[in-house]
């Protein structure tokens, strides 16, 4: 699918993060969102992947539902976390036999929570360069990894952080997608700093729209990624008021991408949390248009 055209000429093109659902009503959720954003025929959506047997089945369910149903591209997440190497080897072929052609390669958030210290496994890939290099043996694939303009938490420095992802890219990786930001001077200044250590892969920006302040404030911390004052003020105030929180929501992503637009940056990943209203939104504000041919097949496969 090419991307669509906006109503002011330029090329806006733009992929959706989804996650596995847990339940039946969640799932539910999921595929109402999937029918309702499929038509904005993004570049590829992107299925989360956590550690244990469990979740690995449910992201791969939800990818080859994705395949047979849908016309979308989709991108499987791949962890290096709790595996061996011949454990993940697998999950890799299998993709790549039911028509997976696009992993978005990471390392994975240790197995026994955030804030602990990761432990590769003793028989597994001990970095994300080394799973890229894995992949690559297999098939190939395009692989997008991780980007954090505001480093990864772990990280000693930005420095180091590009370094990292120096070495993904010399490993094979295709495009980076960031952690979501608010600042987008901090985006631009990191992309520029990319550019001067020789990456010359896109850096696509990941956006999310703000459902709930609380939750994705409390999550920024975690993730590192700085939560400015003038958006802390946005919302202040909604805490109980879920109708203008998402109208409020809506304008402020938009105004994001609005801003990144003006900077020469084309393309954007959103993080839907499997609810699409907001991101439809968001994208139709953008020009994105649903063509007529894609909404009959989304349909159809409901």
């Amino acid at each position: 699918m090419s991307p669509t055209r906006s109503h002011d000429g330029l090329d806006i093109g733009v992929s959706f993060e989804f996650f596995p659902p847990k339940t039946e009503k969640m799932e539910e959720t999921l595929w109402a969102s999937i029918k309702r954003l499929a038509p904005l025929s993004p570049r590829f959506v992107s299925v989360t992947y956590g550690a244990g047997g469990s979740t690995r089945e449910r992201t791969h369910n939800t990818v080859a539902r994705m395949l047979r149903e849908t016309p979308l591209k989709p991108a499987a997440h791949l962890t290096c976390v709790d595996a061996s190497r011949e454990e993940v080897d697998d999950v890799i072929s299998d993709y790549w036999m039911i028509g997976v052609r696009h992993i978005v390669a990471l390392r994975g958030d240790p197995a026994n929570g955030v804030g602990q210290r990761y432990q590769p496994h003793p028989e597994g890939y001990a970095s994300t360069p080394e799973l890229i290099e894995g992949i690559r043996k297999i098939g190939d694939f395009e692989v997008s990894v991780s980007a954090y303009p505001e480093k990864h938490p772990e990280s000693p420095d930005v420095v180091a952080d590009i370094e990292l992802l120096k070495r993904k890219v010399d490993a094979g990786a295709t495009r980076a997608i960031t952690q979501f930001f608010f600042d987008n001077d901090v985006f631009e200044r990191y992309v520029e700093r990319v550019r001067k250590a020789g990456i010359d892969i896109p850096i696509v920006p990941g956006l999310v729209p703000v459902v709930n302040f609380s939750q994705t404030a409390q999550f920024a911390r975690r993730a590192g990624a700085s939560v400015p004052a003038w958006i802390v003020k946005r919302f202040e105030g909604l805490e109980d008021d879920v109708e203008t929180r998402k109208l409020v929501a809506a304008a402020v992503a938009a105004e994001q991408a609005f801003d990144l637009v003006d900077r020469g940056f084309r393309d954007f990943h959103f993080y839907t949390m499997n609810r699409a209203d907001l991101v439809f939104a968001i994208c139709h504000l953008l020009g994105l248009r649903a063509k007529p041919e894609e909404v009959a097949k989304a349909t159809a496969a409901a």
